[in-house]
């Protein structure tokens, strides 16, 4: 059964087909073969349960704020601050492109808007300052995936919404790994810097700094919504995305006026279009997860094939739980692999009294990597139509960010309070 399953899936993408169709052809052909007593139309009811959670609703809302804020001048005022604070130190212009993802992934929660909002307009200052190519793409791409963790986070909506795991806590959790990850590139660009003997920029001065702050000052209130929000109890991680979207109209309509409001409806059809791919991957993924479960393949897979068990210990359950995802990830669309993976390991963890917020922070972050990572990555695949270079030079300088990705990954399983720090701080556990 888990043969034909695989079979089917890799076949049908590689000929090609959107993802949802290997996922509910796969689901049918097992059904039809193996249980031909179990009505078809279960798949369907699957399908509408799996888009049913009120949590979901915080997609739509995220997708619409970053919509918003990429089409308006929120990114370039970041950049513009951050800039007058760092470039004049040793890799400044690349440690404001990190610093910059960073601080816009906990805007918009999404890799995709942080590569294009970022990455148009701070990558030609990056070529002129004599930086390569490929140092440039692969610094924007991995930077870019921060987004993931730093909240919001859609990634972790999914994954919440999956296994059951509170969402303000993944949110949370995720803020250490994040910062972590910015610190290690920061290092890596100002090294970069020295080997390239790229000069210094000169120093802003402090009046165009204040200016520069001035404004990006409310632009810096976003994630002071989420995470403060949250943390304070004021609002719920749905309702924290709905105050995101009327701040942003708010900020770029009627403060900065960057936008017109005769842009909106272009905005909104924008939003459902990316809203509509992702609730179909969902659907479909949850379809496709209740036939392995129904057909009891994670147990299987699990116990037959890995041979893993709640006995089998903290590292070995989290190695491969890490593996799997960054795998999966490298192929597919992180969604899709968040629904298929999820309720195969989720319930092994648990058993072995692993904290779910900490493997759902550890499966972000392999998320992470693997959307950043060849062959498939889908940040690659952004970045090639945002920056129009070929894929291998968009690719040649993902090496070392990968490597530091992944360094950060085994900091994490080693010290686990890099996450639950801040959530135990908030939660009181």
């Amino acid at each position: 059964m888990a043969f034909l399953l695989i079979g089917i899936l890799l076949v049908l993408l590689l000929l090609g087909f959107p993802m949802k169709v290997p996922l509910l052809t796969a689901a049918g052909t097992v059904l039809w073969v193996y249980y031909p007593e179990v009505d078809p139309a279960v798949l369907i009811q699957q399908m509408v349960g799996g888009i049913k959670p009120s949590a979901l609703i915080a997609v739509p809302m995220f997708i619409l704020a970053a919509e918003i804020m990429t089409r308006g001048q929120t990114a370039n005022r970041l950049m513009d601050l951050i800039m007058t604070f760092v470039g004049h130190f040793r890799g400044g212009l690349p440690i404001t492109s990190a610093v910059s993802c960073t601080l816009f992934g906990a805007i918009s929660g999404s890799t995709q808007a942080t590569v294009v909002a970022i990455g148009g307009p701070i990558r030609p200052r990056l070529l002129n300052a004599g930086y390569p190519d490929s140092f440039t793409s692969a610094l924007i791409i991995n930077a870019s995936d921060i987004a993931l963790l730093i909240p919001p986070s859609i990634g972790m909506i999914v994954y919440g919404v999956v296994s059951g795991t509170s969402i303000g806590e993944l949110f949370l959790a995720g803020v250490g790994p994040g910062l972590l990850i910015l610190l290690l590139f920061c290092v890596y660009c100002y090294v970069a810097s020295i080997r390239l003997d790229i000069p210094r920029l000169p120093r802003t001065d402090w009046g165009t700094r204040l200016v520069a702050l001035r404004k990006a000052l409310l632009a810096l209130g976003f994630p002071v919504i989420v995470i403060g929000g949250i943390y304070q109890g004021w609002f719920s991680p749905t309702e924290a995305a709905a105050m995101s979207v009327l701040y942003a109209v708010i900020l770029e309509m009627g403060v900065y006026r960057d936008l017109s409001w005769r842009e909106l409806p272009d905005i909104a059809l924008s939003t459902g279009m990316i809203t509509a791919v992702v609730f179909i991957l969902v659907g479909a993924g949850t379809a496709f997860s209740w036939v392995i479960s129904f057909a009891h393949l994670p147990e299987v897979l699990i116990q037959d094939f890995l041979q893993l068990g709640p006995e089998s210990g903290y590292v070995t359950i989290m190695a491969t739980i890490s593996i799997a995802f960054f795998i999966g990830c490298m192929f597919v669309d992180p969604i899709v692999v968040i629904l298929i993976l999820t309720p195969i390991f989720h319930p092994l963890a648990v058993d072995a009294g692993i904290d779910p917020v900490l493997v759902g922070t550890v499966v972000t972050l392999q998320v992470a990597i693997g959307s950043a990572t060849p062959p498939f990555g889908c940040d690659i695949f952004t970045a090639i139509a945002v920056f129009r270079r070929p894929y291998l030079a968009v690719i040649r300088g993902t090496p070392p960010f990968i490597l530091l990705l992944a360094l950060a990954a085994v900091l994490l399983i080693a010290f686990p309070e890099i996450a639950l720090w801040l959530r135990n701080l908030a939660f009181d556990k």
